[in-house]
């Protein structure tokens, strides 16, 4: 007679397991200092509290004084929910399973996809440039209005999120059967399998990296003194504050992320090409292309819930401002894509040995 022993869960694989306690300590950390801005009446700096671009977030819509004990409330109940979840337990009933997901699913849409905004989006897009041109004074900006209250308290937002929507999965995956490292279960799902991850993977690979050329475009011309999509005499005046460099930058930022979106599909995308001295023919980790690329993709997504909301978004449409309107498609495309390249490359389970 064979026995047959499940192997101990290893070390490196355990991190889904800490994400509900992390989650629960890091949203009532918050919770309780958004609890004493509503007590204390400092209130809180999203939407009409934030004045650099608290017009273009979608929670310039809630009243301040709904919001700041809203917020407060949200995320210490977050935390509570969160803390339920780290509990090992059996399957709980169906609707309290559904309840206590839908909730930490729409918490954690909130936290990432509509407090960071399009602000998120514009420092990321900046960060080269202002970290280059720091030593030099440009661009003449102060920076304590970038990176100020509000842009960190996005951030926390962001991590927040991010926390609350893993321990969430790894919640549903362990009370569901399935693993809780990777989701796979006694039956795989056809699409998420390589095969078919590579097949639908290529085409939101091809429309995440076309529609960031599109934006690069526009900027380009401009640098090069093409008035495309805009009258010469604002072109004329973007040159004259320098606004037409900063836009070159952003182009040149889009560019390279387009070319590394392709990636997701290349061969030097799974291993490094040979003009890398020192990493040439090694794997590339599969995590170096995931975390950037869902990051921007968060970003992107979320930068385009902020300008959905805003009117001129639907009237209005010009070149220079159409491939902007693609932005939502192209958050999705570039999150698709990142997911079938992880299908991809996944390989097996270090918790559960499947793969």
């Amino acid at each position: 007679m064979t026995t047959i022993t499940a192997s101990p869960t290893r070390t490196d694989s355990r991190w889904p397991d800490r994400l509900a306690p992390l989650a629960a300590g890091w949203l009532g950390l918050w919770g309780v200092l958004a609890l004493i801005g509503t007590l204390t009446g400092a209130g809180y700096p999203f939407g009409p509290n934030d004045p650099h671009g608290g017009d273009v977030s979608l929670l310039r819509l809630v009243p301040v004084e709904v919001a700041t004990p809203l917020f407060a409330g949200v995320l210490l109940s977050a935390a509570v929910a969160a803390l339920a979840m780290s509990r090992p337990a059996a399957r709980p009933p169906g609707p309290l399973r559904a309840l206590l997901a839908g909730y930490g699913w729409a918490v954690a849409f909130v936290l990432v996809l509509v407090v960071p905004d399009v602000r998120v989006l514009i420092v990321l897009g900046y960060l080269p440039i202002l970290i280059v041109g720091a030593p030099f004074g440009w661009p003449p900006i102060d920076y304590a209005d970038v990176f100020n209250w509000a842009l960190f308290g996005r951030f926390a937002a962001l991590a927040g999120g991010l926390l609350l929507a893993g321990a969430v999965l790894a919640w549903q995956r362990r009370t569901a059967g399935d693993c809780v490292g990777c989701g796979r279960g006694d039956t795989d799902r056809g699409w998420t399998t390589p095969a078919a991850a590579a097949r639908w993977g290529r085409w939101a690979v091809g429309i995440a990296a076309v529609i960031p050329l599109m934006y690069a475009l526009t900027r380009f011309a401009w640098a090069a003194g093409i008035p495309l999509g805009i009258s010469r005499e604002f072109l004329t005046e973007m040159q004259d504050t320098g606004i037409v460099w900063a836009g070159f930058g952003l182009a040149a930022f889009a560019t390279v992320g387009a070319i590394l979106t392709l990636g997701l599909v290349q061969r030097w995308g799974e291993r490094f090409p040979r003009w890398m001295i020192g990493l040439a023919g090694r794997r590339v980790p599969v995590k170096l292309a995931v975390v950037p690329a869902t990051l921007v993709a968060i970003a992107v997504t979320a930068a385009s819930l902020g300008m959905i909301g805003q009117p001129e978004f639907w009237t209005g449409i010009d070149l220079a401002g159409f491939p902007q309107r693609l932005w939502p498609v192209w958050g999705v495309a570039l999150g698709a894509a990142t997911y079938a390249y992880h299908l991809r490359r996944r390989g097996t389970c270090r918790r559960c040995d499947r793969g």
